[in-house]
């Protein structure tokens, strides 16, 4: 087995010649970013403890194969602790970018499908950091998130574009 196949290419020849997607086929070049990191996400079960800070609850419902983004400011090294419920299994998207660079620098923490998630989530950089859900399937699904920490700011990313949106409880 040459070296590419494990996603180790000093040279840049696997790259090049697509081995490198051997060692990762199914993860995109952000999970690839995102799953080099440690210590970004931790999942948590049980009661949180809010982490000290801003405290953020928002509620939305998705229509069906309808999707939305909420991101949080966070600069690099602040933590915070969130849990988002929804009455139906969503598609989600946890990742984060920073504000310099943009989305070029995109990293995913954690892609899957479910109805929770929960956990402390500590910023790599300052940027946006969160999650996109859609919702792939015909039902309405009423979505709560929780959030508290080193939160600065909160954005909705949907189909009319980037609004900033008050922090709330």
């Amino acid at each position: 087995m040459l070296p590419a196949e494990f996603d180790i290419d000093p040279t840049g020849f696997g790259r090049f010649t697509g081995l490198t997607k051997i060692a990762n086929p199914g993860m995109s070049p952000e999970q690839k970013r995102g799953a080099l990191r440690t210590g970004v996400l931790t999942p948590l079960a049980g009661t949180l403890t809010p982490e000290p800070g801003k405290t953020d609850h928002w509620e939305f419902e998705l229509d069906p194969y309808a999707g939305i983004e909420l991101k949080y400011d966070l600069a690099e090294g602040k933590a915070m602790t969130f849990r988002w419920r929804a009455t139906g299994p969503l598609h989600y998207d946890m990742h984060a970018h920073p504000f310099v660079g943009g989305t070029a620098l995109t990293e995913s923490y954690s892609v899957s499908e479910a109805s929770s998630m929960q956990g402390r989530y500590v910023a790599a950089f300052t940027g946006i950091h969160g999650w996109y859900w859609q919702n792939r399937s015909m039902e309405l699904v009423k979505l709560t998130l929780d959030a508290s920490g080193g939160i600065t700011g909160a954005r909705i990313f949907d189909a009319a574009g980037e609004h900033k949106r008050p922090l709330g409880k």
